[in-house]
């Protein structure tokens, strides 16, 4: 499943998130790249610091707090973010993420989208489905989720500077499949709660989205 979230950071929020961005010092982002996609990788990724680990944790902590977020990803825990700079000439060709990244297994890919997309010509998202190659460009704010084992790439940034903080969960759910059929569930059970309150019929998909989690959950 494939799925934009809209205000993960609020524009105060967001304000100061970028006030840090340019204070953070940045580094060859092929360092953080396998070594079949390094080759095809030309941006910069920020330096550890304090003040990285900082924004990272305030990034996560939005993240996770968000439901849409929380009911598309199932987390079990997430990587470290990484925050990524992107200026005229960068690009990261297509890929697909690794599978492993430390402890975690990476089951869903995740981008916070940083920059306001007035601040950068070119620098799409571009993920490859069955039905051909979505291109994604949000407003600063806002996140894309999608399945790790998607091939992915950013087009080459011809203006400006992009930034997005990218990462990615290990999932309670591992199935992409199930997941979603558990996103669809919530969500018709919570907007028929919120039509037609507490009902028989909510009580039966909401068992049906319970009883579903717990058999297919791996904590």
């Amino acid at each position: 499943m494939l799925i934009t979230i809209g205000e993960v950071l609020n524009a105060t929020a967001l304000s100061e998130v970028r006030d840090t961005l340019a204070r953070l010092r940045y580094e060859d982002g092929r360092a953080t790249a396998g070594w079949h996609a390094a080759g095809v990788k030309k941006n910069e990724q920020a330096r550890a610091s304090v003040s990285l680990d900082l924004i990272r944790e305030r990034l996560s902590s939005a993240l996770l707090a968000h439901p849409v977020f929380a009911t598309a990803a199932r987390p079990k825990a997430l990587t470290p973010l990484l925050i990524s700079k992107t200026a005229a000439g960068g690009h990261y060709g297509a890929h697909v993420d690794a599978a492993i990244m430390g402890a975690l297994r990476a089951d869903v890919s995740f981008t916070l989208f940083l920059s306001p997309p007035g601040d950068y010509d070119g620098g799409e998202l571009i993920i490859e489905t069955p039905a051909g190659a979505d291109a994604y460009k949000l407003e600063a704010g806002c996140a894309i989720v999608y399945p790790a084992t998607t091939l992915h790439r950013v087009a080459p940034v011809t203006r400006g500077e992009r930034f997005v903080a990218a990462g990615w969960a290990q999932s309670l759910v591992r199935d992409a499949g199930q997941r979603e059929l558990l996103f669809d569930l919530d969500t018709a059970k919570t907007r028929l709660f919120e039509q037609h309150g507490k009902t028989p019929e909510f009580d039966l998909i909401a068992k049906c989205a319970a009883n579903l989690l717990r058999r297919w959950a791996q904590t």
